[in-house]
């Protein structure tokens, strides 16, 4: 028998809390093929042996709209009649059952896991649970998954799923009008293929217009009974106002209207009321932006940046790489391979274990471990959602919507992140615009930290380096939003309860994210070093800042400037460490360092960004993106020189 549960279900109701509750620690996380879309699997221990259990991304309805949601119906395709766990949020029952109702119609055994009855009791509310399960006749476990409440109950409900599965379903129909009930069962009638959800299923989705399953349904079916489909499907079309694919939601949210109110109870909540106004100060934009100033600074800055890119990066850095293993790699490396020449592939300035594995594993894997851990800080808080409510309306402003906020921001403390979390955006064309400002304009927080430091001791090039790269950023993503091909981004987000974070949940997220991120990059930071080792043996690296020196005269920056951009390709803030030492030399002035921090910011993204902008937006994307910054960058940086010697600033 093919063990394996699908957890599905709407974006922020629990799902992920309830899978890592299920599987612990010992998952893995991989895109689903063909696409940047994450699918986590992992194995959860029942009496009937160990189950895969697969969490999907956010999933609205079986009419997708989202990439995410296009992945998470093709798991469900490739799993048909499997056992399906829908985790629903107790507050908004109604309007989490018509997928419970889709479910059940397209053949899956569901088991529903009514989740977060803390919240929805301290909002005054008590659901009974067993008439709901009487009604749609399937198992109803209630929840609170932070901390693990009715997990037990839920296993028990699995496990008899699984033994049943394929003999006992659910034999709930969902109310229809006459009208349109009898269209549905003409449609199913025609159906003679074999589909990966039921006939019933399939002619729902035939009737919302869905294009995906027209096509599929045109491949299976004969050519006379595909054109008896279209004649049915096209059929009094004209008495519904928006179609009938409309009024088959009307109908179904009204009927999970209707049960809701069956089984609901009010009674006086039994707990304050602070979360309700912390949640309205968060996404006001008059009190929410001084705490989203407080939440980049203390976690961004303080935490990602100075703890994790700071002082944890020192320390591993010199304590365990230069004075213990890289000195022991030495002297192991030369015993076993004499040659200087080839020795330098693995202990010379750019080998791979001196460059790339001490990269990622002193450099690298402290700051994203910080990062991550904040990033799942956030995420359980609740405040996410709260912070992409807060700027959708300037986001709209760049071509995006709310939600592009949480990788931009997330940039400021590592652009190689922000750069995975633009897969959360809706359309190809939010995920290439957000990309390009990541890469373009939001410096990382090590690049920021030296920077500042850099520029501190005279405020106002403070003032004019801040000035000119956000207005570069507005200006970029304006243009973009209005030239690059698409329609303008929707905005819709379900927006979870605020609480305090469990830390047990946060360390789980935490490792199984820094396993999976640190399997994805050492292999690449080995190819990098390789390459820089490459690069230098050949004299490609001597050729490049030739090339470049010409374009720091320009700038009016001293020729030695050149190997701060070219090696701020392969970390951010070693090129703007470059550019202190040259301060501190004598050979920078205010203007240039002005000028050079300007360039610096606007200048290529870093190798890490660069790979993992590979893997996400595709070779033409990512080398389009380059191609554009290299003259943004410097028609910026000599604009700027030009402006302040003219105005003698």
């Amino acid at each position: 028998m093919n063990k394996r549960i699908l957890i599905v279900g709407n974006p922020n109701v629990g799902k992920s809390v309830i899978f890592n509750k299920l599987t612990g620690i010992y998952v893995t996380v991989s895109n689903y093929p063909g696409t940047t879309v994450e699918i986590t699997k992992g194995y959860t221990r029942l009496p009937l042996g160990d189950v895969e259990v697969i969490d999907t991304p956010g999933l609205y309805s079986l009419l997708p709209i989202t990439d995410e949601e296009r992945v998470s119906r093709r798991v469900l395709f490739a799993n048909p009649g499997g056992v399906a766990l829908q985790v629903a949020d107790a507050r908004n029952l109604a309007r989490m059952l018509p997928l419970t109702f889709q479910l059940i119609q397209a053949g899956f055994q569901v088991v529903l896991a009514v989740n977060m009855l803390d919240e929805a009791a301290r909002d005054g509310w008590h659901l009974d649970l067993e008439t709901l399960s009487q009604q749609l006749e399937l198992p109803v476990v209630g929840t609170v998954a932070t901390n693990g409440e009715g997990l037990d109950q839920l296993k028990e409900a699995l496990t008899s799923a699984l033994l049943e599965r394929g003999k006992v379903k659910s034999g709930f129909r969902p109310s229809r009008s006459k009208e349109l009930q009898a269209k549905l069962d003409q449609v199913t009638a025609l159906l003679t293929g074999n589909y990966p959800l039921s006939q019933a299923g399939i002619a729902a989705l035939l009737v919302s217009g869905d294009r995906e399953i027209e096509e599929l349904v045109k491949k299976t079916e004969k050519l006379g009974r595909w054109r008896q489909l279209k004649k049915v499907l096209a059929e009094g079309n004209g008495r519904y106002k928006w179609g009938p694919g409309y009024q088959l939601a009307l109908e179904d949210h009204a009927q999970a209207a209707e049960i809701v109110e069956k089984i609901s109870t009010q009674f006086r909540p039994r707990a304050g009321r602070w979360r309700d106004w912390l949640s309205i100060l968060a996404s006001d934009p008059v009190s929410g932006s001084p705490i989203l100033l407080a939440v980049v600074y203390l976690g961004l800055y303080q935490f990602v940046g100075r703890f994790g890119a700071g002082f944890l990066v020192d320390f591993l850095d010199q304590n365990l790489f230069r004075n213990l293993l890289i000195p022991a790699s030495r002297s192991l490396v030369t015993a076993l391979i004499p040659s200087p020449f080839w020795n330098s592939l693995f202990i010379g300035d750019y080998g791979i274990l001196t460059l790339g594995v001490r990269y990622a594993v002193a450099i690298i894997l402290p700051i994203v471990g910080c990062f991550f851990f904040f990033f799942s800080l956030l995420e359980d808080s609740g405040y996410l959602p709260r912070l992409a409510m807060l700027m959708d309306r300037a986001c709209k402003r760049i071509g995006l919507n709310g939600r592009a906020v949480i990788p931009m921001v997330l940039g400021l403390g590592c652009d190689t992140m922000a750069t995975m979390t633009t897969r959360i955006l809706e359309t190809k064309r939010e995920r290439i615009i957000a990309t390009f400002l990541l890469a373009l304009a939001v410096p990382c927080s090590a690049q920021l930290g030296v920077i500042l430091a850099l520029l501190s001791p005279y405020p106002g090039a403070v003032l004019v380096w801040a000035t000119v790269v956000l207005f570069v950023l507005l200006l970029t993503g304006h243009l973009l939003g209005r030239f690059l091909p698409g329609n303008p981004p929707l905005f819709y987000l379900e927006v979870p309860p605020l609480r305090l974070p469990r830390l047990s949940n946060i360390l789980v997220k935490t490792y199984s994210r820094m396993q999976w991120y640190f399997l994805e990059v050492l292999p690449v930071f080995i190819g990098v070093s390789v390459a820089v080792w490459a690069g230098k043996v050949t004299g490609v690296f001597r050729g490049l800042l030739h090339l470049i020196e010409p374009v720091m005269a320009a700038l009016g920056l001293p020729k030695e400037a050149a190997a701060c951009f070219l090696f701020g390709f392969f970390r951010r803030d070693y090129g703007a460490a470059g550019l202190f030492d040259l301060a501190h030399s004598g050979a920078l002035s205010t203007r240039n360092l002005v000028t050079a921090a300007v360039t610096l910011t606007l200048f290529l993204p870093c190798v890490a960004q660069f790979a993992v902008m590979w893997k996400e937006r595709g070779p033409v994307v990512s080398l389009l993106i380059v191609t554009a910054i290299l003259p943004l960058a410097f028609s910026a940086g000599y604009l700027v020189n030009l402006l302040l010697l003219t105005f003698g600033l």
